[in-house]
């Protein structure tokens, strides 16, 4: 039955050219890779870690065993909208790049991996994408796994309505994450999620990057409209009107990343296709008439 539905939505070799452009249009992507570059080159070691232990330490430091069974996998959370997934998807690419690895390859798991109903479909599922991915693990390439709505597979087995199937997926998920480390930092699953106190506890502790993603602040909505809007000769004033119009408004939210790019441009356009260039008029009309989207609550 499982080889009915496909596991993944995507699969990339990577270094991927479209992937690297992705994250020079992702405002903040740099200063966040660097906060977490550390981090990730340690998780990624693998034997490597052991030979730095013996060239610096002789091989006597002991923590540094214990360091290469760090389990990988990172958590990316926060509000709908703000970048989760693209950001993963760009650092599965800056990874690869970075490592010089072999061609690598990045899968994006499919919400298709919850099934039909069928009893142990969901588990069967969720092994034979795990099999996959480190399957594509050779020795001189990496797997990257991404996750995207992690909290639909990966919900906390205490709750009082999680049903057998959504149980046995999470103990899949952690079975598999932690017969990862065996890889030697040749496979990452990054897991994303807009409901990140769902997740089960057990999952969140193994997790050895944690990632949060907030609503983008006046300066970062300015830098972004800066960027995307390049060309139409807004003045500064203008900018930062159309700044303040796609900010919190009383009770109502400030806009996400999304919202920007994915309706308030559009409307914009709409307005001035064909017939004539797209001005500030047109936008602000827009950032006027729509609403951001609704705060996705994590509880």
């Amino acid at each position: 039955m499982s080889g009915e539905i496909k596991v993944f939505d995507q699969e990339i070799l990577l270094p991927d050219a479209q992937l690297g452009a992705v994250a020079k249009g992702l405002l903040g992507f740099e200063a966040r890779y660097a906060r977490i570059q550390a981090h990730l080159r340690l998780l990624l070691a693998g034997p490597e870690l052991e030979a730095w232990n013996r060239k610096f330490h002789q091989g006597r430091l002991g923590l540094s065993a214990g360091l290469g069974e760090q389990y990988p996998l990172m958590i990316l959370h926060g509000d709908v909208g703000t970048g989760k997934t693209a950001t993963a998807m760009a650092l599965a690419d800056r990874v690869v790049r970075e490592a010089r690895a072999d061609e690598s390859v990045l899968f994006k798991l499919s919400n298709r991996v919850r099934g039909s109903g069928h009893v142990g479909e969901m588990g069967s599922l969720l092994a034979e994408a795990f099999a996959q991915v480190t399957k594509a693990a050779g020795r001189g390439r990496r797997a990257i796994l991404v996750i995207d709505e992690g909290d639909s597979i990966g919900a906390d087995r205490g709750q009082a309505h999680s049903h057998h199937e959504d149980k046995v997926a999470v103990n899949t998920i952690i079975q598999a994450i932690d017969d990862l480390r065996r890889y030697g930092g040749r496979v990452l699953v990054i897991l994303c999620t807009n409901r990140f106190s769902v997740l089960d506890p057990a999952l969140v502790r193994r997790a050895a990057v944690v990632e949060e993603f907030t609503r983008p602040d006046g300066q970062e909505r300015l830098d972004l409209l800066r960027l995307d809007l390049q060309g139409l000769d807004l003045s500064d004033t203008q900018l930062r009107q159309l700044a303040t119009a796609t900010g919190p408004q009383g009770d109502r939210p400030g806009w996400t990343y999304s919202d920007i790019r994915t309706r308030l441009y559009p409307k914009a356009l709409a307005e001035a296709y064909p017939h004539g260039p797209l001005r500030f008029e047109h936008l602000s009309r827009a950032a006027s008439t729509l609403r951001a989207s609704p705060v996705m609550r994590d509880r």
